[in-house]
């Protein structure tokens, strides 16, 4: 799957655990958003989160 362009964020893994302590295989995946931005004065299309996006990091085209 996509990761973010600028800070390398991608689904991480972990386990869903009950009270009974069983576990099961489960994934957060990131707010990714594919946005046009200026890369060295270039348009580029990007996957980026969207945290990223509201930290004003990068320049929309």
């Amino acid at each position: 799957m996509a990761k973010d362009y600028f800070t390398g964020k991608h689904t991480t893994f972990g386990n869903n655990r009950s009270h009974a302590l069983n576990s099961s295989r489960r994934s957060w995946k990131p707010n990714l958003q594919k946005v046009r931005i200026l890369v060295n004065g270039k348009k580029k299309r990007v996957w980026v989160s969207a945290r990223t996006l509201k930290s004003g990091k990068l320049t929309r085209v």
